[in-house]
């Protein structure tokens, strides 16, 4: 019989907060302004909980690709100012 113990140290994925919803750039010009809000408003809220992920209420359809590869090659941007890249303050 085995027996598996939770070490006393681990309290799950670690990190989360960000407010930042990013999406490639060519889908931000194509989504309406409500949209846009929608988006930003979820990921703040979860932000604000202390989550990484926003509501799947939120979720756009369209931005897939091919492959991995190339959903990774995506000019990625945030939604609130596209003119920022994904990852700038």
């Amino acid at each position: 019989m085995a027996f598996y113990i939770n070490p006393p140290f681990h309290k799950g994925s670690k990190g989360g907060g960000t407010t930042k919803a990013c999406l490639p750039k060519a889908k931000i010009a194509s989504m309406s302004a409500t949209e846009k809000k929608k988006v930003i408003n979820a990921k703040k809220s979860a932000g604000s909980k202390g989550e990484r992920v926003r509501s799947s209420k939120s979720n756009v359809s369209g931005t897939a690709a091919n492959s991995l590869e190339d959903w990774v090659k995506q000019d990625w941007r945030q939604v609130a100012n596209p003119n920022k890249k994904c990852g700038e303050k």
